[in-house]
């Protein structure tokens, strides 16, 4: 008497597996809309431009590149959030978008974990602490002391109140248990023209920013902010190898819609994988300074929690508003 209950459950099971199935094959069935919360022309602009490209060689439907922009990031990131979620509004969210935002706007109408489905990591930006030269130290722990005898008077630039290249030197001081004081800019250009005439005396900022500055001797670079070496200085030590907490990554990644079906989430992060390897995307990705980076949705989403609770607690700790 209890098969009967059973097997229609299975069945039922079976169905729901096969329509989700269906789906994901009469998926794209319109144009897919690539939101990017920035303005054209900036690095996620021309990053999602070169995956959309990538994109519609190989799906039946063409891919569309929309940049919604204001507010910090939040007005494209929000159209994202409350999209029907069927794979056809996709983002190409930030580190700022989906860990640092929430903390310093907290009445947002969407909220980064719950309302997204993380797709994947696309590419990692490597961020680098640099100082002016008349700054005798030449390297972390030298730093560290030289700012310990000399509690607030070491100033560091930013880009802006809330942005990453504030909140990674706020990370960085804390770990170090040093105070610096922050004077923010209005972008990195004004910040790295002050930092070069003396003005404020240090800066984390993305490495293909400062590496000319460091290659000219006008900066002087002492440790990269990532988990690991970089490339593009590969005998700078990292921060965390001095400064252990002070990891930094600064990143790109897909998102979608949550509620999205998972075979449609599976067929877009495959298509990431695959653009990851095409040798045109990973030429743009490199002349922003990006390194390719993918991984599976699920650990997309543990990467995002990560970051999110570490941005947390630095705006907290460091009370941070937004600017």
């Amino acid at each position: 008497m209890k098969r009967r209950p059973f097997m229609a459950a299975a069945l039922g099971s079976a169905a729901l597996l096969g329509a989700r199935a269906a789906k994901a094959q009469s998926w794209p069935s319109r144009p897919v809309r690539l939101i990017v919360p920035f303005a054209a022309g900036g690095a996620t602009d021309i990053l999602a431009r070169a995956l959309a490209n990538r994109f519609q060689s190989e799906w039946p439907q063409p891919v569309v590149v929309e940049n919604r922009t204001g507010a910090g990031g939040t007005i494209g990131t929000e159209v994202v959030a409350k999209a029907g979620p069927d794979g056809h509004v996709l983002l190409l969210g930030t580190s700022a978008t989906q860990a640092i935002t929430p903390h310093l706007y907290p009445n947002l109408a969407y909220d980064t974990v719950r309302d997204f489905a993380p797709v994947s990591l696309v590419a990692t930006v490597p961020m680098v602490l640099v100082v002016h030269p008349s700054i005798p130290a030449r390297d972390v722990p030298a730093l560290v002391q030289y700012a310990k005898t000399r509690p607030g008077e070491l100033t560091f630039a930013s880009s802006g109140q809330g942005a990453i290249t504030h909140l990674a030197a706020e990370l960085f001081a804390a770990k170090a248990g040093i105070r610096l004081t922050h004077v923010p800019y209005r972008g990195s250009a004004p910040a790295i023209a002050d930092l070069l005439a003396g003005r404020v005396l240090m800066m984390v900022d993305h490495a293909p920013t400062v590496l000319p500055h460091i290659r000219s001797g006008g900066l002087v670079a002492l440790g990269t902010a990532g988990p690991e070496r970089t490339a593009m200085l590969p005998d700078l030590p990292t921060l965390a190898s001095a400064v252990p907490g002070a990891e930094v990554t600064s990143w790109f990644g897909l998102l979608a819609p949550a509620g999205t079906p998972a075979p449609v989430v599976s067929t877009v992060n495959e298509a990431v994988r695959r653009a990851l390897t095409d040798a045109e995307v990973v030429a743009r990705l490199r002349e922003q300074g990006a390194d390719a980076t993918a991984n599976a949705p699920e650990a997309f989403a543990a990467f995002i929690a990560e970051d999110r609770a570490r941005w947390g607690e630095v705006v907290r700790g460091a009370g941070v508003t937004a600017g």
